[in-house]
């Protein structure tokens, strides 16, 4: 990259500390992929959290990035030349209720961290965001939004002190083996088939469908379709989807994430992404499904399972999930103040 190209690059953030060897710069595609796994797997080991995404994995959720322009939304923080920290920003807008919500959210090294880097990034992003919101009807309601896991009680500090509060708890939940899995048979009429190609557009569909009542859902368009296809976790060949005749009923949209197990020596199978459409839910399906789900996990080698549940999940999921066998293992919640 030549001299004239990075200093063209090179990004102002108000407030930023005195490091010596500190900058800031936007987003250089695909050559910054290495350094962003790098300050993953370092933050997410310093917050006791599990990350073991690759360059691949990176590669393709930022294939097809909504509502996140990567040239402006996309801060990288170098020290000495080494990436040391990154964050971007991202919006969406709620389709029950007509919210924008704007996203933002970063990773730090440890090493960079208690000097007052992370604060002058969270503001950074607001002011981003802010710009963004100016293009949006003046009359509609707007809130900033992040997030803290279980064990970031540094991050949830500076949430709180820049005015933020908690508005949603979601569960990471855990069944610690699969043994002794319920017999829990399918709806008369419904049947369950391997998965193909042609099949991708309606278990996209039904599954949107069936997600609209959820909170924070934003309306779906092509580009979120091109997304759910460049998932990392895309292993349709482990999915259980419920069909009646051509119309698909529910699903769990499983995933097994080898580089994870490997990493932190388990053989967990992801139960995940677990919908039933309106018609069709009180008849048992998603029992069914998560049970099916479990014995394809266990003939592949796994021996827990694991998914994740909003806590106030309007259709009585987490009901379902504990009487299923999973218990809750930490939370994630989302924090949000009005934008002004």
């Amino acid at each position: 990259m030549s001299t004239e190209t990075i200093a063209e690059d090179r990004v102002v953030i108000p407030g930023a500390p005195d490091i010596p060897g500190l900058t800031f710069r936007s987003f250089r595609g695909e050559d910054d992929f290495p350094g962003m796994v790098e300050v993953l797997h370092a933050a997410s080991a310093a917050d006791k959290q599990d990350d073991a995404r690759t360059v691949d994995d990176i590669a393709r959720s930022y294939r097809n990035l909504k509502n996140s322009d990567a040239a402006r939304d996309i801060v990288m923080v170098d020290l000495n030349g080494e990436m040391v920290a990154y964050k971007r920003v991202e919006w969406l807008q709620e389709e029950a209720t007509g919210t924008y919500v704007y996203n933002h959210f970063g990773f730090m090294k440890p090493e960079v961290r208690g000097k007052g880097l992370g604060r002058a990034l969270f503001r950074h992003s607001e002011n981003r965001l802010r710009e963004i919101a100016a293009d949006h009807p003046a009359d509609a309601p707007k809130f900033f939004a992040t997030g803290v896991n279980t064990g970031q009680e540094g991050l949830r500090d500076l949430i709180e002190s820049e005015g933020y509060t908690p508005v949603r708890v979601f569960y990471e939940m855990v069944r610690p083996d699969l043994e002794n899995i319920p017999d829990m048979p399918l709806p008369e009429g419904l049947d369950v088939r391997p998965v193909r190609p042609e099949d991708y557009r309606a278990i996209w569909e039904a599954e949107v469908e069936a997600f609209k009542d959820h909170w924070g859902e934003a309306t779906a368009d092509e580009v979120d379709y091109q997304r759910w296809l460049n998932e990392p976790m895309f292993q349709p060949e482990l999915w259980q989807v419920a069909w009646e005749g051509d119309q698909v009923a529910g699903m769990v949209r499983n995933f097994i994430s080898e580089p994870e197990n490997e990493k932190y020596g388990r053989k967990r199978g992801y139960v995940e992404n677990i919908s039933v459409r309106r018609a069709y839910r009180k008849r048992g399906l998603a029992r069914a499904l998560i049970a099916l789900s479990f014995l394809m996990h266990k003939e592949r080698g796994m021996t827990e399972g694991a998914l994740g549940v909003d806590s106030e999940n309007p259709t009585g999921a987490l009901h379902v999930y504990r009487a299923m066998g999973f218990e809750i293992a930490r939370n994630y919640t989302e924090y949000r103040k009005p934008l002004v």
